[in-house]
C-alpha cells in the first residue's frame, strides 16, 4: 500500500457582512484550552447582483499547499482556478511561495500557507490577499498561526456558514462565504437498479479526523441477509491505517479498498453507489456532499458544522460522531427502505441549491467585484 497589511476600503456591498448574532453552534466534546463557541449571524444567500460589472483580466495566484496531492484542498484549488478562467482571468497554482506578477492571491489553508502569505505581503505590498479557512485551520480550534494569517489577509472565505463561529469578532467584516459546487459531470454513468449489491462508498483519505473506518465496522453489524457492500476510496496518509485496511479487508467480506482515485474516477464512484457515507469529525466545506447530490446519490453523515450548514440541522441521515450502532442503523434503513432514500436526497436538495455551479460561479464574480471596484462615470 502507498500513503503516500494594507486594507481595501469595502465597495457597495454585493456580500452581506456579518453582524455577530442569533447563530449558536451546536454543543460538542472540546479538548482543554480550547476557545468557548463564538456566536454568529449565519448570512442570507447572496442576491444576484446586477450592478456588479466584472474586474478586468487578472493574474491570479492560489497557493495550495497539497497541490500535488489528491485531496479536498487540491480540488478546490483546481475547481476554483477553472471558474476564475471562466471570468476571463489568468491563473496558476503553486504550493508556495511564488515570485511571480500576480493581481490577487488566494491562499488555501491558513496554517500551512502562512509563510507563502507573508512572502507574499512583503514582496506585493497592497496587492489584496485572500485567505480561505479549511477544516484542518477551523478545528478544533484556529492556531495562533492561522490567526495570524487573518490578521494580513484582506478578505476570508470560509465555505458553510457554522465556521463563522470559529472566527474571532475583529475578523467576522472581512469574512465571505463561498460554497463549493460539484465538478459538471456529463459522462457520469447511471446506477444500475438490477445489480445484486447495495453499495455504500466512501471517498475520504485515511486519517484519523475522517474516521475512515467506521463505515466498515458498522457493515459488520448488519444482518447475514444484507447485501450491502462498502467501496471506500482514499489513499493512506496515516501509517496506522496500513494494517487497519489489510485486516478489515480480510476479515469484512463486505469491504474493499479502492486505494487512490483521481478526481474523475472518484466522482464516478459517487454517481455509481446507491448511498455515500461521511463520518468525519469535522470538515471544513464538505465538497464531497455537494459531489453526491450532484450525482443523486442520497448520503448519511457524521452531525458536525460542515454537515448541519449543509444538509440542515433536522436532515434525517444524521448521526452522531463515532457511534457505530448508530451508523449501522441509517445502512440498514436506506438498504431495505428505499422511500427512507428518497427522503434523505429530497431533504438535502432543499439546502444545496445555493451550492450550484452558477451560485459559486456568481459569487465569485460578486467577490472580485468587491475587491476591486468599478470607479464610477465622472
Amino acid at each position: 500500500m502507498t500513503r503516500s497589511g494594507v486594507r481595501l476600503p469595502l465597495a457597495p456591498v454585493f456580500f452581506q457582512p456579518f453582524s455577530g448574532k442569533n447563530l449558536s453552534r451546536p454543543s460538542q466534546e472540546r479538548g482543554e484550552g480550547a476557545q468557548p463557541p463564538r456566536r454568529a449571524t449565519r448570512p442570507p444567500p447572496l442576491p444576484p447582483s446586477p450592478g456588479a460589472l466584472p474586474s478586468p483580466s487578472m493574474e491570479i495566484l492560489i497557493v495550495s499547499p497539497s497541490a500535488s496531492v489528491p485531496n479536498g484542498n487540491s480540488h478546490t484549488a483546481n475547481r476554483w482556478a477553472s471558474e476564475l478562467s471562466a471570468l476571463g482571468h489568468k491563473l496558476r497554482i503553486s504550493a508556495g511561495a511564488d515570485e511571480g506578477p500576480a493581481d490577487l492571491l488566494i491562499a488555501l489553508h491558513a496554517e500551512k500557507s502562512h509563510e507563502a502569505l507573508a512572502h507574499f505581503r512583503r514582496n506585493h505590498g497592497k496587492v489584496p490577499a485572500v485567505v480561505t479557512l479549511t477544516g484542518t485551520d477551523l478545528y478544533p480550534e484556529l492556531s495562533p498561526t492561522s490567526l495570524a494569517s487573518l490578521e494580513m489577509a484582506d478578505r476570508i472565505v470560509i465555505l458553510q456558514g457554522k465556521a463563522l463561529a470559529r472566527i474571532p469578532g475583529d475578523y467576522r467584516s472581512k469574512t465571505r462565504i463561498i460554497h463549493l459546487s460539484a465538478p459538471p459531470r456529463p459522462s457520469l454513468r447511471e446506477k444500475n437498479d438490477a445489480k445484486d449489491d447495495f453499495t455504500v462508498c466512501v471517498v475520504s483519505h485515511l486519517r484519523i479526523v475522517k474516521d475512515p473506518m467506521r463505515t466498515a465496522q458498522a457493515a459488520r453489524l448488519l444482518p447475514p441477509g444484507s447485501r450491502l457492500r462498502v467501496l471506500h476510496a482514499g489513499a493512506i496518509l496515516e501509517e496506522k491505517f496500513d494494517e487497519e485496511v489489510e485486516r478489515e479487508e480480510r476479515e469484512n467480506p463486505r469491504y474493499q479498498w479502492l486505494g487512490s482515485l483521481e478526481q474523475d474516477d472518484a466522482g464516478q464512484l459517487i454517481a455509481s453507489s446507491d448511498l455515500l457515507a461521511l463520518t468525519s469529525s469535522q470538515e471544513g466545506g464538505g465538497c464531497v456532499l455537494s459531489e453526491a447530490i450532484a450525482a443523486d446519490t442520497p448520503i448519511v453523515a457524521t452531525r458536525n458544522d460542515a454537515t448541519t450548514s449543509l444538509l440542515g440541522d433536522d436532515y434525517p441521515g444524521l448521526f452522531t460522531f463515532g457511534e457505530t450502532g448508530a451508523l449501522t442503523a441509517l445502512l440498514h434503513r436506506c438498504e431495505s427502505d428505499p422511500s427512507f432514500c428518497t427522503q434523505l436526497l429530497e431533504a438535502a436538495r432543499l439546502h444545496l441549491e445555493e451550492c450550484s455551479a452558477a451560485r459559486e460561479q456568481e459569487n465569485w464574480s460578486n467577490f472580485l467585484a468587491e475587491l476591486f471596484p468599478i470607479p464610477s462615470a465622472g
